[in-house]
């Protein structure tokens, strides 16, 4: 499915492009759309925990190495 949006945020448009971006590269590396994969519902959850876990270390270090740039 493709789509020729048109956008009246620009920031928006960015954001649907990485998402394709990120379909397509999971699609690569399992040779399945999320659509299809039968994955239990707890193996979705297992998932976004994993995910979410690994958000919140990047905002830690962002943080960090904001503070340490600010201090400069």
């Amino acid at each position: 499915m493709s789509c020729k949006c048109k956008f009246r945020d620009p920031v928006v448009e960015r954001v649907v492009d990485k998402f394709k971006q990120r379909s397509d590269v999971g699609y690569k590396k399992y040779g399945i759309t999320l659509d299809d994969d039968p994955s239990k519902v707890v193996d979705w959850l297992n998932h976004l925990q994993e995910e979410l876990m690994d958000a919140v270390l990047y905002l830690q270090k962002a943080k960090e190495t904001y503070a340490k740039e600010e201090k400069i």
